[in-house]
């Protein structure tokens, strides 16, 4: 009896074409869902492109696996892929492990992680970007788990995720709950991304008085140099589409309120916990959570403001590149930063160089940008922040003036446009020798004792505000 070298239960569309990928690529694979009508509608349709193994009961699942047994999960997170687990640990071995392809909290991971391996199991949470489309013809794979679990299934991640120069888009990336951390963090920069390119083409368009289909044109201009990139490459698709009913840009008819599924959100709060500032990626996620309060927004439109007509001269455009690029450096340099602490937290010892690796193809934040990342933690893997290297230190000092003016322009104009004036802040704020933070303590102090530090000699201290505000140790 043949035997399946991987087995995937959970055949809805990301499972589907992470299946078809693995048979695709030569390795037998058994394929199971709880509703066995999809089993065999994946092998009815799809059967001829390598081979499954279909099994209607998880018993008969891990029967066709050869040994060790490496079984992917892709369903829903949460309360769904508990289940699965406890469906199937019970019918595994030491050894065995269990592989989860979902977008699951990271804590969650953890804990799985750490019940299953007293049992003897591996268990590999594991990041998978890329969409449908890349599920099928080459992922990002950001795999967690185990080294000895990597050993095992390494190979066949490797073999199916995306190439770039060669390179497989997939690595071991740590411990217990670490691949699922660096995709949340992924998904997070993604977010950022995504507003950054929002509120360039909102500046264009009410600042600039282009067009979609112009718009669309500058932005396929912008893919051929330094921000090429998938999400440049897609907006350039979005704006230049009409709309078939109406006639209209396809923009135009789209409702402006913007959903999300979670992964952003993880991303603030655990970088809240770690005290990690990702200001980028919290403006990012709070612009969807605006769009989405239609009530809100209604009830504010009679709220007085400046008119949204501008006037920017031709010159307005390479502008708004430069500040696009300048806000992506920042937002991915607070993404990587809340890596490098959730590594130090964890004990992960994350190479950031090599996540900058793997991001270069197959998944969404897929970008020329990229390399230039993956060569500043080459140079420098201690280095505390991406905006220091030599490269983007120069950019951002060749960008700030038009920066500071596209931001300048929405302000002026009433164009809300939080990613660009956050990342600016959040640069001026590292560049400040010294920030109203000392008021800020000064103030707890006297309101909660919490005491300060002072900037001529060490230790804390306390003032005796009321009282007769004498210092004394804290």
């Amino acid at each position: 009896m043949q035997k399946a070298r991987i087995g995937v239960t959970g055949l809805a569309v990301m499972g589907r074409n992470l299946a078809r990928n693995l048979a695709r690529h030569g390795h037998p694979v058994a394929v199971h869902n709880r509703t066995a009508t999809r089993t065999k509608a994946l092998v009815d349709q799809f059967g001829a492109e390598g081979t499954f193994l279909p099994a209607e009961t998880p018993e008969q699942l891990v029967s066709s696996l050869e040994r060790p047994r490496r079984l992917v999960i892709m369903v829903k997170a949460g309360g769904a892929t508990d289940a699965v687990i406890d469906e199937f640990a019970p019918l595994l071995e030491p050894g065995d492990m269990i592989v989860d392809g979902g977008n699951a909290n990271f804590a969650d991971t953890r804990r799985r992680e750490s019940a299953l391996r007293e049992r003897g199991l591996h268990f590999v949470g594991t990041g998978i970007s890329g969409g449908e489309e890349g599920a099928l013809h080459g992922p990002s794979i950001m795999p967690g788990g185990s080294a000895e679990s990597y050993e095992a299934l390494g190979p066949l991640l490797e073999d199916i995720s995306a190439k770039v120069d060669g390179t497989p888009c997939c690595t071991h990336v740590g411990p217990d709950g670490a691949g699922h951390f660096v995709k949340m963090v992924h998904n997070g920069i993604e977010y950022a991304d995504m507003q950054l390119i929002a509120e360039s083409y909102d500046l264009l368009r009410h600042a600039a008085g282009l067009a979609p289909a112009e718009i669309a044109e500058v932005f396929r201009t912008w893919n051929t140099g330094r921000l090429e990139s998938y999400l440049v490459e897609i907006t350039a698709e979005v704006l230049a589409h009409t709309d078939a009913a109406t006639g209209k840009p396809f923009v135009d008819v789209v409702l402006d309120q913007a959903e999300q599924k979670g992964t952003g959100r993880w991303t603030v709060q655990t970088a809240l916990d770690l005290g990690v500032p990702v200001s980028g990626i919290a403006e990012a996620v709070f612009a969807r959570s605006v769009s989405g309060h239609a009530a809100l927004r209604e009830a504010s439109q009679s709220l007085p403001g400046p008119s949204r007509t501008g006037n920017a001269d031709s010159g307005f455009a390479d502008a708004v590149e430069k500040a696009l690029y300048a806000s992506k450096i920042v937002a991915y340099a607070q993404g990587f930063h809340e890596i490098q602490a959730g590594s130090a937290e964890y004990g992960w010892n994350i190479d950031l160089g090599a996540m900058a690796t793997i991001w270069r193809g197959g998944c969404i934040i897929r970008a020329r940008f990229l390399d230039r990342i993956r060569a500043a933690y080459e140079t420098d893997p201690e280095t505390p922040t991406l905006l220091t290297d030599a490269h983007f230190a120069e950019a951002l000092g060749e960008a700030q003036d038009a920066w500071r003016e596209v931001v300048s322009v929405a302000t002026r104009l009433g164009i809300p446009a939080p990613g660009f004036s956050t990342a600016l802040a959040y640069y001026d704020s590292l560049r400040a020798t010294r920030l109203p933070a000392a008021l800020t303590q000064a103030q707890r102090d006297y309101f909660g004792a919490h005491t300060y530090r002072r900037t001529d000699r060490e230790g804390t201290y306390h003032t005796l505000w009321g009282a007769d505000r004498t210092e004394v140790s804290g």
